[in-house]
């Protein structure tokens, strides 16, 4: 079989990527950006003092520091009685890091790493019961961007979280409120108890509060490039790395026939996403698709190079407006933040 390229230009509509079980087991690791995450290299904003008491809380729960006698080490000490954190706050705070950091910081032999979708995904490949065999006696499961959405999803996870704590299983979850969105940042830690409430009382949840970081030395436009500046950028990356390019309208077709399981291995061994004649969506499933798509670009640390609509402006105002706006901010964010990479 021949080796595939690792310089040059690719589409990624000519990928047909497997991935079995074992292989997304492996994969539940901290992604690249966050390998060498640490308490140490949080860096709490000054202005919003919750991000250093989450901080100080977290590293009770790992096992990384002894609570005081007094101040907020009383409520972290209440926490230890709870097998489960949920970090509550908007995009770019520092919850992903945190969450990294508690598994890097945790001295136990079994724990996992994952977004939501990689856990449900892995159900979906091995069975409900096969994957409780797997994770039982694990010593921790960390869940990155818990999602709400999908009651059928929520449900299988609740279910089961419930049989892995029963076991012994400490749990840390992470989930997105976006700062402009009226009233959601209020009760987001509510909605998650309701949605697991059978569950509910295993976990402390934290409220971090502050800005993107993505955002604050930035305009908030995703970048978008002159035919002439696609090719030569793509052309740059292809001399010594492998570059992906595809007309837009192509991709989405083609993520809607692979797994977003597999959309890890669709990105493996590229060094630059090119699209080209970006265009808003008109279709909820699609841009639901492409969401997942970006995630694993965003944990893969990808530059994205595309002409056409700025990426930011890719999901018109009644989806925005619609059950899914979480998602759909936190991708805009992610999508700012890979084109100016």
């Amino acid at each position: 079989m021949t080796a595939p390229a690792s310089t040059g230009i690719v589409h990624l509509a000519d990928r047909t990527p497997q991935l079995a079980g074992p292989e997304m087991v492996a994969a539940l690791v901290p992604p690249p950006q966050f390998a060498d995450a640490t308490f140490e290299t949080y860096r709490a904003d000054p202005a919003y003092p919750s991000q250093q008491e989450t901080k100080d809380l977290l590293q009770v729960f790992a096992g990384a520091a002894q609570p005081a006698k007094g101040g907020f080490f009383r409520k972290a000490k209440r926490a230890e009685t709870k097998p489960g954190v949920y970090l509550d706050g908007g995009f770019g705070v520092g919850k992903t890091h945190l969450l990294a950091a508690v598994y890097h910081a945790m001295p136990v032999r079994r724990k996992y790493f994952g977004s939501f979708i990689e856990y449900t995904a892995l159900v979906g490949a091995l069975g409900y019961q096969k994957t409780v065999e797997l994770f039982r006696g694990s010593e921790l499961l960390c869940i990155d961007e818990f999602e709400l959405d999908d009651p059928g999803d929520t449900m299988v996870m609740t279910r089961l979280l419930g049989e892995l704590v029963s076991s012994g299983t400490r749990l840390a979850a992470t989930s997105n409120t976006p700062p402009n969105a009226l009233g959601e940042g209020r009760f987001a830690a509510q909605d998650f108890l309701r949605e697991i409430h059978a569950m509910a009382s295993s976990f402390q949840t934290i409220r971090i509060d502050g800005t993107d970081y993505r955002h604050r030395a930035v305009d908030g436009h995703a970048a978008v490039l002159t035919d002439a500046q696609y090719e030569a950028a793509l052309a740059d990356a292809a001399v010594g790395g492998l570059a992906s390019d595809d007309d837009f309208s192509a991709l989405l077709s083609h993520l809607a026939r692979v797994h977003p399981s597999r959309y890890i291995r669709l990105i493996d061994g590229l060094s630059v996403i090119g699209l080209r004649d970006v265009e808003p969506f008109a279709d909820q499933s699609a841009a639901l698709r492409f969401v997942a798509f970006i995630d694993r670009v965003y944990d893969a640390e990808l530059p994205i190079r595309a002409t056409g609509t700025s990426l930011d402006l890719v999901f018109p105002d009644e989806m925005l407006a619609g059950g899914y706006r979480k998602k759909y901010l936190r991708a805009i964010s992610r999508l700012v933040a890979s084109t100016l990479a």
